[in-house]
């Protein structure tokens, strides 16, 4: 019994594989999934402690539970059914499509990745790029807010940095749940979107039953009080004006909200402005139809050439931030407070009835956006430079403009940010200087002047305060 077996290299191989495969499965994986899940409980109840707006028991569920709930959604059977029929499709195909629609659409939240490593990243990154300013938080109105409510936060959209702001100025008080675009499906992106709470959307999909999961998705969201936040605009700002509201996301919500049984929903209005904008020249591009799409290669060429210009820059201690980025968050509107306002109950409407109403809400929440997008230096000095005359400005002259543009908007209740004078003076001063880094405007005999060629670009920034310059209209096209 004491003798020696024989076997082969490969057989020895495959018996040692199955033994490691047997540990990982009966003894590490389980304590190391024990060990993370102990760890994911308690910064959740951590979390729990200091947040104004909890993280629903929706959130916290199973990714593939969610899955299933939606694929098995009796509405969208009904949907599968007819798609069926009316494509003379087999059920089981059918059935296999919306599985796929529903795993590209539900996330996966991680609380422990969201507050401990997104947090963290989007802080970094926003503080890193900017000078970030909060303004019009009034604490007492938000404490009012009902904790039962479903709270969606309604934004303009400016730049592809509103996630990573807006996500980290509300992560003291609340969780976030974005739809993003098929852009954030690059890899690795589109994992840490899912961790972060963020649903995909295809945003120019005209297939009904696609249409549909994504409807019932956002509805079992809003049920459920998961925190949102929609872009009323649904695409970032071409022109830099305020754009018109989208009515799909806001219908999804509303459709079947009855404000006798269902919880009520709270829209937050949020004002966002930059004093740069990482994609401005992209976006003006793209103003012109007829002009040549650029290929992948010179975007990636030149991106990567722009963040290797800028860690240069870092090293040699010669980068400088670009300006200021500022949230304003505005008065909370009860969609139940609306509702009894104005005598509407969504749930009750056909579509050709509803929609006006949603359209006439959606305009209001645009309004209330308006009211508090942030003035910023580079706007104002946009502006004045839009007006000056063709010998230029000295530093003086444009200092007095902007100070009146100031006094103008401050007489129309503009959000211009409260500071003294000399702190104001800087502030236009540091905005000349990186515009003069863009090459937006020149300094030579002591005066400043707009470079004809970049007017594209000043027109785009002052249009983000036009709404509060009656008379005044800056097309932020060439042409």
């Amino acid at each position: 019994m004491t003798g020696d077996i024989t076997i082969s290299i490969w057989l020895f191989v495959v018996l040692i594989a199955v033994a490691v495969i047997a540990v990982l499965d009966r003894v590490l994986i389980p304590s190391s999934r024990w060990f993370v899940r102990r760890r994911i409980n308690r910064v959740i109840e951590e979390i729990g402690t200091r947040l104004d707006i909890e993280i629903r028991p929706f959130q916290l569920t199973k990714r593939q539970v969610l899955v299933d709930r939606l694929v098995y959604d009796p509405i969208v059977i009904e949907a599968v059914r007819s798609y069926a029929r009316e494509h003379d499709m087999p059920l089981e195909v059918v059935q296999d499509k919306v599985a796929v629609y529903a795993r590209e659409i539900v996330p996966s939240f991680n609380a422990y990745f969201y507050f401990r490593i997104g947090y963290w990243i989007a802080k970094k990154i926003a503080r890193m790029l900017y000078r970030v300013r909060v303004g019009l938080l009034e604490d007492e109105q938000y404490r009012s807010i009902d904790p039962a409510s479903t709270v969606v936060f309604v934004m303009n959209h400016r730049s592809n940095m509103d996630y990573v702001l807006v996500a980290f100025l509300a992560a003291e008080r609340t969780t976030l749940s974005y739809a993003v675009g098929e852009w954030a499906k690059i890899w690795p992106l589109h994992m840490l979107f899912r961790f972060m709470g963020a649903f995909f959307v295809r945003r120019n999909s005209g297939n009904p039953l696609y249409r549909r999961i994504l409807e019932r998705y956002i509805h079992m969201a809003t049920r459920e009080g998961v925190c949102q936040a929609v872009f009323l605009e649904g695409a970032l700002s071409r022109d830099g004006r305020l754009g018109r509201p989208k009515l799909g996301l806001m219908d999804y919500m509303l459709r079947q909200f009855d404000p006798q049984q269902d919880r009520d929903i709270v829209f937050i209005p949020v004002g966002i402005n930059y004093d740069r904008t990482i994609e401005d020249r992209s976006l003006l591009r793209r103003l012109n139809p007829g002009i040549r799409r650029r290929s992948l290669w010179f975007v990636f060429r030149t991106t990567t050439g722009f963040i290797l210009r800028n860690l240069v820059l870092m090293v040699l201690s010669r980068w400088r931030r670009y300006g200021y980025a500022c949230v304003n968050f505005g008065a909370p509107l009860s969609i139940k407070d609306y509702c009894r306002e104005t005598g509407t109950v969504f749930s009750r409407l056909q579509r050709k009835d509803r929609f006006p109403e949603i359209e006439a809400l959606c305009r209001r929440l645009m309004g209330a956006i308006a009211d508090v997008v942030p003035v910023l230096p580079v706007s104002l000095v946009s502006a004045v430079f839009l007006e000056a005359p063709a010998p230029g400005l000295d530093l003086l002259a444009v200092e007095h403009r902007a100070s009146l543009l100031v006094d103008e908007l401050q007489k129309n209740q503009a959000p211009v940010l409260e500071s003294p004078r000399s702190t104001r003076m800087a502030a236009i001063a540091d905005a000349i200087d990186l515009m003069r880094l863009r090459g937006l405007i020149t300094h030579t005999g002591g005066r400043y002047m707009a470079v004809a060629a970049e007017a594209p670009v000043l027109r785009y920034y002052a249009n983000a305060i036009v709404h509060w310059l009656p008379g005044r209209q800056w097309d932020a096209s060439d042409s």
